[in-house]
């Protein structure tokens, strides 16, 4: 997806970096990397340095910076298009074939559903970004230095400590200390509970899927629901 928005736009002076979230490392993340095939940088964060310097909570978020180094757009939620698994779910469809499901297919069919209800708004993402390619500083959609403050939000002493315990547990779990991880991973979870790169990075450790477990509190599919699936993202602000 942004491979194609960078062969076109590149030529106009913009350059794409694609930054992988994951404790994981290397590994975990490669095969991505590879089957995308991208001209632009792409950059694996073992450490989640980069969400703890902006404040991302959840990807895909854009963060958009300029030729002298000053961000003009904050972190956001950032399609630059339509994924395949967003596509309508037929709930009637599910209902009618449930019982001959497995209880994991059964769950896939839930979470697709979720999935589906989930607000994106990629058209108007990227007719912001194109507009910012286009004309620069005198874009809408770039941003004063005020305006960029405000949207980037104070960090309470609450965020803080989350953003602590995270790094804690995220050290702990390179280690080879995952059950000692766990408490600190649970406390930031606890601390600071929209921020959902640090739900999905822990219950991932213990499940690829980040369904049920005896291990956290909650699960991907049981959050959704509890916030409202149309909740997962907040609406651009444009």
């Amino acid at each position: 997806m942004w491979q194609t928005l960078r062969s076109e736009w590149h030529p106009q002076g913009l350059e794409i970096v694609t930054v992988a979230l994951d404790t994981a490392g290397t590994e975990a993340v490669r095969p991505w990397i590879v089957a995308a095939n991208p001209d632009h940088p792409s950059l694996i964060d073992q450490a989640h340095l980069l969400d703890e310097l902006l404040g991302v909570v959840n990807v895909p978020s854009g963060v958009w910076i300029d030729e002298g180094g000053m961000i003009v757009r904050p972190p956001e939620p950032a399609y630059p298009r339509r994924p395949t698994f967003f596509r309508r779910h037929d709930a009637a469809r599910q209902d009618q074939v449930a019982g001959e499901l497995s209880p994991q297919q059964r769950r896939a069919r839930e979470v697709r559903a979720e999935v589906s209800k989930i607000r994106i708004e990629p058209e108007a993402y990227i007719a912001a970004l194109r507009s910012w390619v286009a004309n620069g500083a005198a874009s809408r959609y770039a941003l004063a230095p005020d305006e960029v403050t405000r949207r980037s939000h104070a960090r309470p002493p609450a965020v803080a400590e989350a953003a602590a315990s995270f790094e804690l547990g995220q050290y702990l779990h390179r280690a080879g200390h995952a059950d000692a991880a766990v408490p600190w991973f649970r406390a930031a979870h606890r601390l600071q509970p929209d921020n959902w790169t640090y739900k999905r990075q822990a219950w991932t450790f213990v499940d690829q899927g980040q369904g049920p477990n005896d291990v956290y509190d909650g699960d991907w599919l049981s959050d959704v629901r509890t916030i409202g699936a149309e909740n997962y993202y907040p609406p651009l602000d444009l």
